[in-house]
């Protein structure tokens, strides 16, 4: 099973992904994660990540498909994935349909989670507090969250369109968002 979580900063979907990832079997693939391994080793694309990342910006396409093709023409993503993260803009829509296309597969599921901005915000300042993130403060939080307005929300248009798309809540505790998802991708 090939899926994509998409939804606002804070929303959960690392927590989520983790948790759905494990129950099917299959490797969680975080954008973000990619990113900061790639700044903790201090190597080029790292550094060239870390600039806009610090900004609250996104990373530029060329960076962030190189990145990402990579770990999906790994062995352990060939029989399924949870992308979280990526793809972010229309343009990366279509590079992740080339990638998937070159080993005669597409994307089963796109799960959308939703939430008001105001505990979002909440949640990913007292979360910058536990893991002493650079790229969580208020002012870089807001920009996030109009970024991802201007830019991600599209996406769902086009997904919805391909009868893919599942909007589901992310409010409530973990174990409950958990079971929307999994009720959405058929698998509760």
């Amino acid at each position: 099973m090939r899926i994509i979580l998409m939804g606002p900063p804070g929303a959960g979907k690392g927590t989520q992904a983790e948790i759905i990832s494990d129950r099917l079997g299959i490797p969680h693939i975080s954008s973000g994660a990619i990113f900061r391994a790639h700044m903790a080793a201090g190597t080029q694309l790292g550094v060239q990540a870390r600039e806009y990342i610090d900004r609250g910006d996104y990373v530029p396409d060329d960076i962030t498909n190189g990145m990402i093709r990579a770990r999906l023409y790994e062995a352990d993503a060939e029989r399924g994935f949870l992308l979280d993260g990526y793809p972010r803009t229309i343009d990366q829509i279509h590079r992740l349909d080339e990638m998937l296309a070159g080993h005669d597969h597409a994307i089963d599921h796109v799960i959308l989670l939703t939430a008001d901005v105001e505990p979002m915000v909440e949640r990913l300042l007292a979360r910058a507090v536990v893991e002493g993130r650079s790229d969580d403060t208020a002012e870089v939080i807001r920009n996030r969250m109009a970024v991802y307005e201007a830019k991600t929300e599209p996406l769902a248009r086009v997904y919805e369109g391909r009868a893919l798309l599942r909007r589901i809540s992310a409010m409530g505790d973990i174990p409950e968002v958990t079971h929307r998802i999994l009720e959405a991708l058929g698998e509760a």
